[in-house]
């Protein structure tokens, strides 16, 4: 799990009625951080500064939060949480905390007028452990994925988290798996696919009609000593693994985001990185379907045939 790097705690608030809910990653001091953010409907807070080329080099959380655009607002709970502990960004008369954040929509499953905010992201916080939780729970709450087709035949999403390991180096990956494609199993072969369809087959476009529940968000974390601009190409080799995994991946309908952690303990090659990467993701991201627990309207992998 992502916890396997030294450092790095997670947290979640789940709300099981409302069918939503928000993860935290919180990282220890001088951790860099990065991102990459793909697909044509991002929902994201503080992404700007993840650039190369930005002041900020150090990340003191990341947010993963359902609710579309208005779970934004669990952030500030947890830029309090940090605030009150005196971490963040030195800005002379405060400290900043350095929160980047990004959106699922959930809005389809569940009580569309629930969502996670400041409140959330601050239990989350007061959560965060070496033990993460993985599954319907936090971010993945209201997950759901292969909307291909459309809602009707989607299945149940979640979260999941991996690790990989060469020597000292370590590469840990948590994702909130919310796709509009189907996830596919080492083999290639769908492990999460639409369910067949019950009805009449229809002669529109297979493509969603409207803003259906998409994207997929996470974090990738190393004990690296990497700079910012190798942070960031860590999480551009990230989304390879996303393509790999999720099929489509980065489409219009998605706002598919991945967020890099360096705490920098060890030197390590990019390559290396860049391989342990890609298996951490596709492990979290399969994980997070195969552990997710089905509700109505979103039946779980196994509850498929």
């Amino acid at each position: 799990m992502i916890t396997r790097v030294p450092g790095i705690r997670v947290g979640h608030a789940t709300d099981r009625v409302g069918l939503t809910g928000c993860t935290v990653v919180l990282a220890p001091p001088g951790t860099v951080g990065s991102g990459e953010v793909r697909g044509g409907a991002p929902g994201t807070r503080e992404t700007d500064l993840l650039r190369p080329g930005m002041l900020v080099e150090h990340v003191n959380a990341v947010l993963l939060t359902g609710g579309s655009a208005f779970g934004l607002a669990a952030a500030e709970g947890v830029v309090r949480y940090l605030e009150e502990r005196g971490v963040g960004f030195p800005a002379g008369l405060a400290v900043v905390p350095i929160v980047p954040a990004a959106v699922l929509f959930d809005l389809g499953v569940g009580d569309p007028k629930a969502r996670p905010g400041p409140s959330e992201g601050y239990a989350a916080c007061d959560a965060a452990s070496e033990l993460v939780e993985e599954g319907s729970v936090g971010a993945g709450t209201g997950a759901t994925v292969a909307k291909l087709h459309g809602p009707e035949r989607q299945v149940k999403g979640g979260v999941g988290t991996a690790a990989a390991e060469e020597g000292e180096v370590i590469v840990g990956a948590l994702f909130a798996v919310n796709a509009l494609g189907e996830i596919l199993g080492e083999d290639g072969e769908p492990i999460a696919g639409a369910r067949p369809e019950t009805g009449e087959p229809s002669s529109e476009t297979p493509w969603p009609r409207g803003p259906w529940s998409n994207t997929v968000i996470g974090v990738v974390a190393t004990n690296a000593r990497l700079s910012k601009e190798r942070a960031h190409l860590l999480a551009i080799a990230s989304h390879d693994a996303v393509s790999t995994v999720v099929r489509p991946s980065h489409t219009i309908w998605d706002g598919d985001t991945v967020f890099t952690l360096a705490t920098g303990q060890v030197p390590a090659a990019q390559d290396v990185l860049e391989r342990l990467a890609h298996r951490a993701v596709a492990e979290s991201i399969r994980r997070g379907v195969l552990l997710a627990t089905g509700v109505p309207g979103a039946p779980a992998v196994g509850e498929t045939g």
